[in-house]
């Protein structure tokens, strides 16, 4: 344990403070008679400038700076799923149920609940040889969540003590290590220091769908499991609800949800919302497989900058358990307004819009925290960052759009125009991006089709053409195309409302699978192909065009419960039975044939 320091200067959340020499970089330290919580993030001779992560009214220079000996740490242990905690894994439930609507200062660097008692069941027996990581227990930390039980990565011996099965709380030992100079105690519960990824085994290849349920995503622009992806978009363009869709219906085993620097109503809705939903997969509350962290814009800037290195500390945790986990940071522009205004107050050299120069660095560093490995347990899991950003005014040009476009493989971009017209998701298919279609070809052929991949290529192309041909009808008018250019604009209004727009509280049309999302395209690109036909025929676009006919293409989303594939069999014949007949009675020319004139 060090020696006291004394503060020099208060700036906001920075302070600055003398007789340091003893405390080291990065270091959590306890500033002021109200042994605020801080961190150490520079030193120079016997001065350092701390960054503290509570509201700092009222210090004063001269007071007292406090070393714990240790870097800004989590506990990791059972209570941590289905808990909502602060930007430093402060639990806001327990602090509201003691009677205030505020978190306190000096509070501490409370989180999961020490005294709780678990349920623990053993799986190893004296005299194993534990090794960084292994599994040495379970805990059924949920319904649908079963925690187990970790030896920490800095830690390995032969068990010289194994607790019996039985029920303990946080603080009991559970298990004696002895790696042959010393004694090691494990408990429930672990630590680990937020800035430092853990450890793993070795990291797999990208080659697992995220499955969404969401058609745009899991056809068009797909998330790979451990992969990467940003959300970006101005005000009102559906980030939230987008990530809200992705936290309900993805297949990940764990979420966790990091509210870093936005609205307190939005994040009021989130903890209102989230508690209330059921888990589709298993009918269960979602909370018990969720994680929420809410740092909202009004809470202690620094504490904003911490949230997202605490979320993605707890991913990585249950990630070793062999999960699979999505986390949503929303949004990280706030995050990077946090970063900006610290280096402000800390008068660092400002890059492009006042931004640091390390932003770059440090966007980075978080999303590459991500990935499927194989754990030092032996389990194989996953971490998935989906990341919604805020530019202001819905510039894609400004720093944190552009920078973590650098960096992320999917590019999920809203448009507001979509917005403003209720075409949600509001993701342009034009600006949208994906970087996991040769990683994940071999999935698709595996779990749904080898035709999949070319369908969704085929039906990017005619958007890609629509948009095109949309330049010159802004002009001159649709009148001047020729009719197979005109069927394009036809077939796109059709995928685009049929397919690409997706309603929320539908009961059919929320959750989509694979299954389904590939018979509609099957039956999209069966229209296309007829009346493709029909125009080569010669018939006339508003002869091709049923209105009946189109109306029912798009409609079959709302229309088709999952599994009954017989309804787009119906679709297919539909389609037959109105385009084999009139094409019948044209000939190569464009002409009907002469008994039907007569």
């Amino acid at each position: 344990m060090s020696s006291m320091g004394n503060i020099t200067l208060v700036n906001g959340p920075v302070v600055k403070a003398e007789n340091m020499e003893s405390f080291k970089m990065r270091e959590m330290v306890l500033v002021g008679e109200k042994k605020l919580i801080g961190e150490i993030i520079s030193i120079d001779s016997g001065n350092a400038t701390i960054q503290v992560y509570e509201e700092t009214a009222g210090l004063k220079a001269g007071e007292a700076v406090y070393p714990t000996g240790k870097p800004l740490s989590v506990k990791l242990g059972p209570g941590i799923i289905g808990n909502i905690f602060d930007g430093i894994e402060r639990p806001l439930l327990d602090i509201y149920d003691k009677g205030t609507s505020y978190i306190p200062e000096g509070l501490g660097l409370s989180s999961i609940s020490l005294d709780k008692i678990w349920k623990v069941k053993m799986a190893v027996a004296a005299g194993d040889k534990l090794k960084p990581g292994a599994i040495f227990g379970e805990v059924q930390e949920s319904t649908t969540v079963t925690h187990k039980l970790m030896v920490p990565p800095n830690m390995e011996g032969t068990a010289a003590f194994v607790e019996k099965d039985g029920e303990y709380n946080l603080e009991h030992v559970l298990l004696v290590l002895d790696d042959g100079a010393n004694k090691h105690e494990v408990k429930m519960y672990q630590e680990w220091p937020v800035r430092e990824p853990r450890p793993v085994f070795k990291r797999n290849p990208i080659e697992k769908l995220l499955v969404t349920g969401q058609r745009v995503i899991d056809t068009f622009f797909p998330l790979a499991k451990g992969g990467t992806a940003a959300i970006p978009g101005g005000f009102g363009t559906g980030k939230t609800i987008t990530q809200h869709q992705l936290a309900k219906w993805s297949d990940a085993d764990i979420i966790v949800y990091i509210g870093c620097g936005e609205r307190g109503n939005e994040m009021t809705e989130v903890l209102e919302d989230f508690p209330k939903l059921s888990d589709p997969r298993s009918g269960e509350p979602l909370m018990n497989r969720t994680v929420l962290i809410a740092n909202t814009s009004n809470m202690p800037v620094a504490a904003r900058e911490a949230s997202i290195y605490t979320g993605i500390t707890i991913a990585e945790y249950y990630r070793d358990m062999g999960y699979n986990i999505a986390i949503m940071a929303d949004s990280t522009s706030r995050w990077a307004e946090a970063l900006r205004e610290i280096s402000g107050r800390l008068e660092e050299m400002p890059a492009e819009e006042g931004y640091p120069a390390y932003l770059p660095s440090r966007l980075a560093q978080f999303y590459e925290r991500a990935g499927d490995v194989k754990a030092l347990s032996g389990q194989e899991g996953s971490i998935t960052i989906i990341g919604a950003v805020s530019p202001a005014g819905g510039d894609f040009s400004e720093p944190v759009t552009q920078n973590t476009k650098r960096v992320v493989g999917t590019f999920l971009a809203l448009d507001k125009a979509l917005a403003y017209s209720r075409h949600y998701p509001a993701i342009n298919w034009i600006n949208s991006y994906t970087g996991y279609i040769a990683d994940l070809r071999d999935w698709y052929r595996d779990n749904v089709s080898d035709e999949m991949l070319e369908l969704r290529a085929k039906m990017l192309g005619l958007l890609r053409e629509e948009h095109k041909l949309m330049e010159i009808v802004k002009l001159v008018g649709e009148d001047i195309l020729p009719d197979d250019q005109r069927l394009i604009l036809e077939i796109s209004k059709v995928i685009k409302t049929g397919y690409l727009q997706q309603n929320a509280y539908h009961k059919e049309d929320a959750n989509v699978s694979l299954k389904k999302q590939y018979d509609m395209l099957k039956v999209i690109d069966r229209l296309y192909e007829k009346a493709l036909a029909a125009v080569k025929a010669g018939i006339p676009i508003s002869k091709v065009k049923d209105e009946k006919l189109f109306y029912d293409i798009v409609s079959m989303k709302y229309n088709t419960p999952e599994g009954d594939e017989k309804v787009f069999d119906n679709y297919m014949k539909q389609i037959d039975s109105y385009f084999n007949p009139l094409i019948s009675q044209y000939d190569k020319g464009g002409k009907k044939h002469e008994n039907e004139i007569s």
